[in-house]
């Protein structure tokens, strides 16, 4: 009996302790719920943009050099966006509070579809406050980046006036700032300025590109609870979680191609066909904030059309010119540039200027200029997509590759 006793004395304490482990679990997965899953009840948003600018006359294509012996500087362009902001209660709701991201679709035109076509742009995009006005009204701004299909390119024979562009596929890029009016919890107005680049990085001739400066009007549907809204649109700053400045370190390979040529006092050479260009880039940078990092970087390069013009081989039967390759020396180069980066949610923009000590030839020296956009697809591994400019006006060649983030503590 006795023995049955303490038995039934120790099972009912064994429950007691079991019970109040299971309440303490209850507990703490009840406080991990109050901080939700980024895209857990995220505000989904729909929105459509006009905008209507200013076409630059970067080419006498523009001027009235063309079919029709008209002035081109009129350009319009409609947009469809979905986006997505994170919950205000969640980690990243709380860590980039306003910051919404997505997809886009334009349709663009300068009102000369024969020549130059009627441009559609897919992009991503990603928009957040820079400041607040009053509790309904905010500076904000807005990049967008991504291709665009449909350019009429240049062909010698049945468009011949079109020396804008020599590539069916251009990269978008488009930068924006607006004021952004809060009609309702579920209903956002916008209005601001913008500028607009299209280029296909070289990879064609020609090359000129297509710049606009012009105006934005918008109109924002969000869809969610009341409650949710108005606090992902509160103008108070949020309740900002703790971080410690650190050192990471990014590592990246990528490629692309390009093309060649020049102009001197015989004329000016177009070399046939692309070439490939490789290199790798270690980017050691310390972290000031969570937004905002930047170090120097240790870049090299191979270029496979650097320095042809020295080796010149004659042409062909049809008057073609033909080049010797170069020797690895000639074409390889060094360089170490300071960069700079703007860290958002998922995507990071990159700016560096750097000059090559390891050259040999003249088109391996001197300065250059990267930019960047980051888009992380794991943790560590993130997505490179670039252009690179030589001495701050040469279209250099893009940049596409896939990076490493080592020690990366966010």
């Amino acid at each position: 009996m006795r023995i049955t006793h303490k038995l039934l004395i120790a099972l009912l304490l064994t429950g007691q302790s079991a019970y109040g482990l299971q309440a303490q679990d209850a507990a703490i997965h009840a406080q991990k719920d109050t901080l939700p899953h980024p895209l857990h009840r995220a505000i989904h948003k729909l929105s459509v943009d006009v905008r209507p600018a200013y076409l630059t006359p970067t080419n006498v294509f523009f001027k009235g050099i063309n079919a029709s012996q008209k002035d081109m500087n009129t350009f319009l362009s409609g947009h469809l966006k979905y986006g997505i902001q994170f919950n205000p209660d969640s980690k990243f709701g709380r860590l980039y509070p306003h910051t919404t991201q997505g997809i886009g679709l334009a349709v663009n035109t300068m009102f000369n579809d024969m020549e130059i076509g009627t441009p559609v742009a897919l992009y991503v995009f990603q928009s957040s406050r820079i400041a607040s006005l009053t509790p309904r009204l905010s500076l904000d701004y807005e990049w967008n980046f991504g291709a665009s299909f449909g350019w009429k390119k240049y062909d010698e024979k049945f468009n011949s006036y079109n020396l804008v562009t020599g590539s069916k596929i251009n990269a978008y890029i488009n930068l924006g700032f607006f004021l952004n009016w809060r009609l309702s919890p579920h209903w956002n107005l916008s209005a601001g300025v913008e500028g607009t680049h299209f280029s296909n990085g070289n990879s064609h001739y020609p090359n000129s590109g297509v710049n606009t400066l012009g105006a934005r009007v918008g109109i924002t549907r969000n869809f969610g609870d009341e409650q949710t809204l108005a606090k992902a649109q509160d103008a108070m700053p949020p309740r900002i979680l703790p971080f410690s400045p650190h050192v990471s370190y990014d590592l990246t390979l990528y490629g692309g191609t390009k093309i060649r040529g020049w102009v001197d006092d015989y004329g000016s050479t177009l070399v046939p066909g692309s070439f490939g260009v490789v290199g790798i880039n270690f980017n050691p940078m310390y972290n000031f904030h969570r937004m905002l990092r930047a170090g120097l970087s240790l870049d090299a390069q191979y270029d496979e059309s650097a320095n042809i013009r020295e080796y010149k081989a004659g042409t062909d039967a049809n008057g073609v010119p033909r080049f010797y390759r170069p020797p690895f020396k000639e074409q390889f180069n060094a360089g170490l540039s300071a960069r700079c980066e703007f860290v958002m949610p998922v995507f990071s923009i990159n700016i560096g200027v750097g000059y090559h000590f390891l050259h040999k030839g003249k088109d391996t020296k001197g300065w250059y200029q990267i930019l960047a956009l980051k888009t992380s697809l794991t943790r560590n591994l993130y997505l490179h997509t670039g252009y690179q400019l030589q001495n701050f006006h040469d279209p250099n060649h893009l940049m596409l590759g896939l990076g490493w983030r080592f020690n990366n503590r966010r």
